[in-house]
């Protein structure tokens, strides 16, 4: 997220980041610049800025998916297989994830921790609580899923996710005994969190917020991690809702969804719930690093051009789907179209995954909320020149290829993977991991446990 601009200058505050809780705010320009550093953490590219999305895709998908770049913290993670675990605990990618998130978490408890601040001028003092609670609850289910064994594979009472951070932290550590250092707390109880700090985000968050979280946003968020749990009932009513808002809508062309920057000058999509904003000033395009290269014909692309769709990938497609051929060259490597654009938005959520979610859930639950399954999955194939699946070609494996081909490198195919209890794709489509495997979850990092000895290591490491 970047920080607001335009003719509402009340908006525009410098951000706080690295924000010690010992140096005492004064003035609600402070909180507000506070709850502005927890945004531009958010962006950064170790979390919503890119790599929570890249991780999670790369894990499930090496059949589909290869990876051609060099970082050795990424060939861990792509190089996972049913009998190897090559992810160090020093991995980058695990360790500035984990760093970033609590940073950002910090941030958020600091604002929270300060609201009586607030004097509902420059921003209402129930957006400034409701925001930093949605961030914050957001990023304890994202680390849960990444560090922590998925919603019920065992005792969700007993399995370790993270810490739960929940007062600001000083960053001078002098003087601390080990009891002052944070245990990992169960899966239970971070999931409870999340859903807590998200569930007040939607009583106190407005209807439209500019780029920032709004009500439908936390409704979003509150329908994945109900997903996760397999709790479809609670997951049918918060996409629901948030469809029958009616303030986003399915963006056509399919191409439109994409190519923010270039084509559009930075206006986002009507069908963005919510989104990491990204301009040529500000704010870091992660998936477009990876996914992305330069087009010569095609002027603002960028990128590395280190993840590259394979062939497999491609025939997944039937004849005529748009998404088949969406697909550009780049010094020989096939790349996504939908990550070329260096200063498009990072969508983190679409409203086509709520249509996705709201078809599962009613087909799972042999209900018609909102509408008929066989419509909703229609809705987003007729998006992409397909042809309408007829009710006796409608089961859940054509709801979940819809979800699979539809959301595709954006994050969410691991996930989706552990909670529907498959296997992994690995180089040979056979070789994955299955989706209880430890391999699927990330070290607690070295740095952490070199100066915590209170965090209990994961599995295998």
């Amino acid at each position: 997220m970047a920080i607001a601009t335009g003719c509402q200058d009340k908006l525009d505050i410098v951000p706080n980041q690295s924000l010690s809780p010992e140096k005492a705010l004064s003035t609600e320009g402070d909180l507000v610049g506070a709850l502005i550093g927890a945004y531009d953490g958010l962006q950064s590219a170790s979390l919503y800025g890119g790599d929570i999305q890249l991780v999670a895709d790369m894990w499930a998908n090496r059949y589909y998916l290869r990876f051609r770049g060099t970082f050795n913290g990424l060939l861990q993670i792509a190089s996972i297989t049913t009998t190897s675990n090559v992810i160090l605990t020093d991995n980058a990618w695990a360790r500035d994830t984990w760093a970033d998130a609590y940073e950002t978490i910090n941030t958020c408890n600091v604002v929270l921790d300060n609201l009586e601040l607030s004097e509902g001028v420059i921003r209402p003092t129930a957006s400034v609580e409701g925001e930093a609670l949605f961030i914050r609850g957001s990023l304890y289910f994202e680390l849960a899923r990444l560090y922590g064994r998925t919603w019920g594979d065992g005792n969700n009472n007993t399995n370790l996710a993270v810490p739960l951070v929940l007062t600001p932290t000083p960053f001078q550590i002098d003087g601390l005994n080990e009891s002052d250092y944070p245990s990992r707390n169960t899966v239970a109880e971070v999931y409870a969190q999340a859903k807590s700090d998200l569930q007040a985000a939607v009583t106190l968050l407005p209807e439209t917020n500019q780029h920032y979280a709004t009500k439908w946003a936390a409704l979003a968020q509150l329908s994945r991690i109900a997903l996760m749990q397999g709790d479809y009932a609670t997951a049918l009513d918060a996409a629901n809702q948030v469809i029958e808002s009616n303030r986003y809508s399915l963006t056509e062309p399919f191409n439109n969804l994409w190519f923010n920057y270039i084509n559009f000058g930075g206006v986002a999509p009507l069908e963005y719930i919510f989104y990491i904003k990204i301009t040529n000033q500000d704010g870091t395009n992660g998936l477009n690093t990876y996914y992305g290269g330069t087009i010569s014909s095609i002027p603002g692309t960028a990128g590395r051009r280190d993840l590259t769709p394979e062939t497999s990938w491609v025939n997944l497609h039937e004849t005529g789907d748009v998404r088949r051929t969406y697909f550009n060259t780049s010094s020989g490597r096939r790349l996504t179209n939908k990550h070329l654009d260096r200063f498009g938005h990072v969508p983190v959520i679409r409203l086509a995954e709520m249509y996705l979610t709201r078809a599962e859930a009613n087909f799972r639950l042999g209900s018609n909320v909102g509408d008929e399954p066989l419509n909703d999955v229609n809705r987003i194939r007729t998006r992409v020149n397909l042809p309408n699946l007829d009710i006796a070609d409608l089961d859940l494996d054509a709801i979940l290829k819809e979800r699979f081909l539809e959301l595709a490198y954006e994050g969410h195919l691991l996930h989706d993977i552990k909670r529907t209890r498959g296997t992994t794709a690995g180089s040979n489509n056979t070789n994955g991991p299955a989706w209880d495997s430890p391999r699927l979850i990330f070290p607690v990092p070295q740095r952490e446990t070199d100066v915590n000895k209170n965090l209990v290591q994961n599995e295998g490491y």
